[in-house]
């Protein structure tokens, strides 16, 4: 998994992508995407990075004038419009169908202009098709390429040596 996030962030503009990382908490997925958005934002390209929470709160907060929105302003013309996207944690939002919705158009909409993709989630493809529309599930499924993480939680592992 290391060396397929490692070919990724140095073919970045190349050879465009979609990554979906899967595993149980504590395997590296979210480290590994902070090591590609850093690798890619020290190669010039435009990065952003939040979690599914995150996102959907702009996107509330666009919408509904409330939620937890990092900023002050509009920024969700960024999920769509920056060179790589990155939502880490899909799954530990809440599920309706305005959030369903925004997942739709952000992924859909960043198929359609050909940007690449990066989301990391603790949920199995099962998962991922009992909680999202077929509509989301196709697309994750069908147009990323799929990286499983398996292992023992690395903050476990710590936690125990200490």
């Amino acid at each position: 998994n290391y060396d397929l996030c490692v070919e990724y962030a140095h073919s970045f503009g190349r050879k465009p992508g979609n990554l979906l990382l899967f595993g149980n908490p504590g395997l590296g997925k979210t480290h590994l995407c902070t090591s590609i958005a850093r690798t890619l934002i020290e190669r010039g390209f435009d990065v952003y990075y939040n979690s599914a929470v995150g996102m959907i709160s702009d996107f509330e907060f666009r919408r509904f004038g409330n939620g937890v929105a990092q900023s002050d302003g509009d920024n969700t013309a960024r999920y769509t419009e920056c060179d790589l996207l990155i939502i880490d944690d899909l799954g530990t939002e809440v599920v309706n169908q305005f959030t369903l919705s925004c997942l739709y158009h952000v992924i859909n909409t960043r198929l359609n202009l050909q940007k690449p993709t990066v989301i990391s989630t603790n949920l199995t493809q099962n998962e991922i098709r009992e909680r999202y529309s077929d509509r989301i599930t196709s697309r994750l499924i069908g147009e990323y390429t799929v990286i499983p993480f398996y292992g023992t939680d690395v903050r476990r592992q710590k936690l125990q040596r200490k």
